[in-house]
Order: C-alpha cells, then sequence, then structure tokens
C-alpha cells in the first residue's frame, strides 16, 4: 500500500478535479491509502472518457449518465455527471432525453434512480393532481 498522504496525493486529487469537475468519495480515499491503484484505475478513465477522441465531452457525459442510471449508481454518482453535464452547456432537457432511454432496456425502476438525480439537480418540480390521490411514493 502506497501512503499518499503527502503533496503528490493532493496535487493527484486536485488535477483530478480539474480535469473531471468532480471526485468521488473513493477517489479521495484511494488517494490517501493506495495512490498507486487510483493512478491505475484512473488511467482507464482518461483515456475512455476524459480524453478527447471521437466522441466530444458532452456525448460522453450524456452516455455516462444513462450507463450510471441503467446500473443503478449512486445518486450522488449520477448528480456529479449531471452537473459536468450542465457545465459543459447541456441543457436540462437534453439530459433528461438521454436518461429517458434507459426506460424502454433498463425499466422504470432504473429509470427513476436517473430521474430523481437529475429531479435533485436542476430543481425540477412536477403538476400535483388536482383530484383526490393516494400518495405513490413522493417522498413525504
Amino acid at each position: 500500500m502506497t501512503d499518499g498522504t503527502g503533496n503528490a496525493a493532493q496535487e493527484y486529487v486536485d488535477d483530478m478535479a480539474r480535469k473531471r469537475g468532480y471526485v468521488l468519495d473513493y477517489h479521495k480515499v484511494m488517494a490517501k491509502y493506495d495512490l498507486d491503484a487510483l493512478k491505475a484505475a484512473n488511467g482507464l478513465v482518461s483515456a475512455v472518457y476524459l480524453e478527447q477522441r471521437r466522441l466530444d465531452r458532452k456525448m460522453k457525459e450524456l452516455i455516462f449518465i444513462v450507463s450510471l442510471t441503467v446500473l443503478r449508481a449512486p445518486r450522488a454518482q449520477i448528480e456529479s455527471h449531471i452537473r459536468v453535464a450542465l457545465d459543459l452547456g447541456l441543457s436540462p432537457e437534453e439530459i433528461l432525453e438521454a436518461i429517458e432511454i434507459a426506460l424502454p432496456e433498463a425499466g422504470v425502476v432504473a429509470f427513476q434512480g436517473g430521474f430523481d438525480a437529475w429531479k435533485h439537480v436542476v430543481g425540477a418540480e412536477g403538476i400535483e393532481p388536482s383530484v383526490s390521490v393516494h400518495d405513490a411514493g413522493a417522498g413525504k
């Protein structure tokens, strides 16, 4: 195990944050306790996600959001990619349209995870029924 508690680990995390626009909790902990393994894992991510190749960063971000939605990733992880997508200039509606692609193949349960992340990040609100209904999972 490499003890990455020095400046090298801090610089690496800061560089990740600059390039990605976010860092996950496991990145922060790995930087401290196993910087070499983090660098190896991040190398793959850099090659397929961060490096400019044929797909631009906006397209890759949408693909990442849909992939995380289908895999039912933690909401915070999906939210971080939605924030980056917004920072890159994608509209909330474009991001929602990408998340909706999960519906036919992964189903409504997977879709709802991505949708809830999107709704939280963009502050979307719905239209309440004007007739009496039972609560259907609004979380209230």
